[in-house]
């Protein structure tokens, strides 16, 4: 079946769940890179609403192409902010997610988080 003309090709979407709190991550700093002959390019920082996603997709129409990609999220510093009590240092601080987008589809890559673990996974 051939992706309906709303979808407008692929797109990057993240979130962020505090799973200590059962709560979406708000506040949370989020770093997006392109992976360039083995060189990271930033492309753009945003930070996680309310609901502990981003306003828009991260990449959409002309700025989405396959390649592979490294999302980097503050955790540390959200869950400080949180009133969490880390060791310094942190057990997590900076959370590094490389990913690779091989179509034009939407991709979602979510964080789940706590203190002293993440997980992650391809979403819908």
């Amino acid at each position: 079946m051939a992706e309906t003309s709303h979808t407008n090709g692929g797109r990057l979407t993240t979130h962020v769940l505090d799973t200590a709190t059962g709560k979406p991550a708000a506040g949370l700093l989020v770093d997006l890179f392109r992976l360039d002959d083995g060189k990271r390019v930033h492309l753009k920082s945003v930070t996680t609403n309310s609901d502990g996603r981003c306003d828009a997709p991260l990449l959409a129409g002309d700025e989405f192409r396959p390649g592979e990609y490294e999302l980097v999220f503050s955790a540390g510093d959200y869950l400080r902010r949180q009133g969490t009590k880390l060791l310094e240092p942190a057990f997590l601080d900076i959370i590094p997610i490389r990913f690779g987008m091989a179509e034009t589809k939407h991709y979602h890559v979510p964080l789940l988080v706590s203190p002293y673990s993440y997980s992650t996974y391809r979403g819908s």
